[in-house]
Parts: C-alpha cells; sequence; structure tokens
C-alpha cells in the first residue's frame, strides 16, 4: 500500500461512485443557484481560495486560483487574499463574503457570529446569501476530501471559454 514514503489513499471516486456523483451534483446545484442569485463567479472563486487557504488544501487552492486567472482576477489580490483584512484590494461585498467563508470555515469558533452574519446580509440579497453559504460548506467538503484523499496538485487546467 505504500508508494515510497507515501501512503496510497482510497480513490474515493471508484470505490464510491455514487457518493461522488451526490457530491458532484451537490457542487453543481450551488453553482446554479449562485448563478440564479445573480452572485459573481469571481466572487465564488474568492470564497473557494479563501476556505482552501485556510483549511491548507493544496489541490483546490491550485484549481481556484488557476479558475480565479483564467477568469481576469488579478495576481495582486490573490496573493493578498490570506490577509484581505489587511488590504486595500477587496470590495465590502467581497469583503462581507470572505468574512462569512471564514466564519462557515471555522464554524466551531463562533458559531456564524450575528455581526458576520450582519454583514453579509446588508450588502447580499437572501438568494445570494444563501448561495454563500453553500458555496462555503461546498468547498470545505472538497477540501476535507482532497486533504484525506491527499489529492496532487498541478495537473488541473481549467476549462477554456470557446
Amino acid at each position: 500500500m505504500s508508494n515510497g514514503d507515501q501512503i496510497s489513499r482510497v480513490a474515493l471516486k471508484k470505490i464510491t461512485p455514487d457518493v461522488s456523483a451526490a457530491m458532484g451534483s451537490l457542487h453543481a446545484a450551488a453553482v446554479t443557484a449562485a448563478q440564479d442569485a445573480k452572485v459573481e463567479p469571481e466572487l465564488l472563486e474568492l470564497v473557494r481560495i479563501r476556505a482552501s487557504q485556510l483549511n491548507g488544501c493544496a489541490f483546490c487552492l491550485d484549481m481556484h486560483t488557476k479558475d480565479a486567472r483564467a477568469q481576469g482576477e488579478t495576481e495582486q489580490r490573490i496573493y493578498a487574499l490570506n490577509a484581505w483584512r489587511e488590504t486595500p484590494f477587496f470590495t465590502e461585498r467581497e469583503r462581507a463574503a470572505l468574512a462569512l467563508t471564514e466564519a462557515v470555515t471555522f464554524v466551531a469558533d463562533g458559531h456564524v457570529p450575528d455581526d458576520v452574519y450582519a454583514e453579509v446580509a446588508g450588502v447580499f440579497d437572501e438568494a445570494q446569501v444563501a448561495a454563500l453559504v453553500w458555496a462555503a460548506t461546498v468547498i470545505n467538503a472538497y477540501n476535507r476530501i482532497a486533504i484525506a484523499t491527499r489529492m496532487v496538485p498541478g495537473a488541473y487546467q481549467p476549462k477554456r471559454a470557446e
């Protein structure tokens, strides 16, 4: 079971294809909800990157920084995302979404404090708040899957617009 110093991990898609498909369906439904609510795709990538930073998920960081760049996100903002509170690079909406993402990711630390929720509810409508909660929830789940199975970063390439 060992590959050099690396222990090989379970291939979830192969061993539990129905559960993997259900996760894919959840992701697709969350993306559709965000599109329907008119949450900017670029903002969703910031949410995904920030949660992945907090969780230390190299695979998802590789994927979502590439997707963000493909959507036109700047290197400066991607590099500064880990310290978003200390920079002038993010809008009020982005800041609210990032604070919500952090609260959802670290839910045990404060159970999404009322001030964080009030901030996000002040700049997003209910459908958008719901979409952001789903986006943060889904990326947190994917982070745990990628980390637990040691998914290897580097090979992912974003789909090109036609």
